[in-house]
C-alpha cells in the first residue's frame, strides 16, 4: 500500500483551509494531488522508505496532525494504486484508514457494484446490469469483446483491467481537478425569480471562494436547472477571460438564467459547476483601469482572509444576509 486517499472533514464552505492541509501532506512526500473541495491524493512509495513506516502507520500520523492543527478529522483509504485507494475511501468511517493489500486486491473489488469505480456513472453501470454484470468480479470475469460491444472499446478494455484491480493512472502532483460543482435545493418548488437569482449569487460566491483557495480558475461555468416535474435544463457559458472573481462568476450565471426566460417556472434547485480548471498563477487577467472592479477584488481577498479566520459566513452579500 502506498497510495493514500485522504477526505478531510471539512465544515460545508470551509474548503479555505485545504491548501494548508495540503501542505501537512506534502511535509511526509511532496507527490501531492488535490481533489478539492476536500481531498487528496498522496504517494507515498519514497516516505515509507524515509521514515520506516507503512502506509497505514504514515496515515495515523497525518490524522492526527489534521486534528491538532486545524481540528480536522478525516477518512483515509489506501491502496497500492490510486483507482484502489478511493475505492477503498468510500468504506472508511471518519477515524479510520481503509487499507487494501496488494495481494487481496480481487477479493476486495469482487462483491462491489461496478459504480464503485470512480467513473462509472448510472448509465454504464445500468447498461451493464441488463446483462448480469453488476458487480466487479462478474466484470473482471466478462469476456472484453462482450464489454466493448456493450460500452464501446476503449471504455471496455478500461473497465475490465479496473474491475480486475489495474490502474494505469498515477498521482500528478498539483493535478488540476476538471471541475467544482455546488447545489442550491429549494424547501419548496420555487416560483420567485429574485429567490432563485439570491440561490445563484450563494452558488457563485461559494464557487469563487472555493477556486481561490485552491488558487484554480475556471474557463467555462454551466448552470442547470432542475424543476418540479424531475425535468432539467442546462446550459453552459464560456467566460471572457479564466476566473476566479465571484462578480464574474455571478454575472456569468445571471446572464444564462435570463436567457432561459422562465415564466412562473417551478424550480426545485439550480446546480453551477466551474469547469476547464486551471492553475490561477498560469492565467491572464485584462488590466481594466476600473477602480470600481479593481475594489472589488481587494474587498475580496481581504473577504477571504476573514473567512478563513473567522468561518464561511464572516463576511458575505448583504444581500444573502436578509
Amino acid at each position: 500500500m502506498t497510495i493514500l486517499c485522504v477526505r478531510f472533514q471539512l465544515p460545508p464552505a470551509s474548503e479555505a483551509a485545504l491548501p494548508g492541509l495540503l501542505g501537512l501532506l506534502e511535509e511526509f512526500t511532496p507527490v501531492v494531488e488535490a481533489l478539492p473541495p476536500d481531498g487528496a491524493l498522496a504517494d507515498l512509495r519514497g516516505a515509507e522508505r524515509y521514515f520506516g513506516r507503512d502506509a497505514v502507520e504514515l496515515a495515523s500520523v497525518i490524522r492526527v496532525r489534521a486534528l491538532a492543527r486545524y481540528g480536522v478529522d478525516c477518512v483515509i483509504g489506501a491502496g497500492p494504486d490510486p483507482m484502489l485507494a478511493r475505492v477503498a475511501l468510500r468504506d472508511a468511517r471518519p477515524g479510520t484508514t481503509r487499507a487494501v493489500p496488494a495481494d487481496a486486491v480481487a477479493g476486495f473489488l469482487a462483491d462491489k457494484p461496478v459504480t464503485a469505480l470512480p467513473g462509472v456513472g448510472p448509465a454504464t453501470a445500468r447498461v451493464l446490469g441488463e446483462y448480469g454484470l453488476d458487480t466487479l468480479g462478474r466484470v473482471a470475469a466478462a469476456p472484453l469483446s462482450t464489454l466493448q460491444r456493450l460500452i464501446g472499446a476503449r471504455a471496455g478494455r478500461e473497465l475490465r483491467e479496473k474491475a480486475g484491480g489495474v490502474d494505469r493512472g498515477r498521482v500528478v502532483p498539483n493535478g488540476v481537478a476538471r471541475s467544482l460543482m455546488t447545489e442550491r435545493a429549494f424547501g419548496i418548488d420555487e416560483l420567485d425569480p429574485d429567490r432563485h437569482r439570491k440561490a445563484l449569487l450563494s452558488a457563485t460566491e461559494e464557487i469563487g471562494a472555493r477556486l481561490r483557495a485552491v488558487e484554480k480558475v475556471c474557463r467555462t461555468l454551466t448552470l442547470t436547472v432542475r424543476y418540479a416535474d424531475r425535468s432539467a435544463t442546462t446550459r453552459s457559458r464560456a467566460l471572457t477571460e479564466p476566473t476566479a472573481h465571484s462578480a464574474a462568476l455571478t454575472k456569468a450565471a445571471y446572464g444564462m438564467y435570463e436567457a432561459l426566460g422562465l415564466q412562473r417556472a417551478r424550480v426545485r434547485a439550480l446546480a453551477l459547476r466551474a469547469e476547464d480548471l486551471t492553475s490561477a498563477d498560469r492565467a491572464a487577467h485584462q488590466l481594466t483601469f476600473d477602480p470600481v472592479d479593481e475594489k472589488a477584488r481587494r474587498i475580496e481577498e481581504v473577504a477571504d482572509r476573514a473567512r478563513a479566520k473567522f468561518g464561511p459566513h464572516a463576511i458575505r452579500p448583504g444581500t444573502l444576509a436578509a
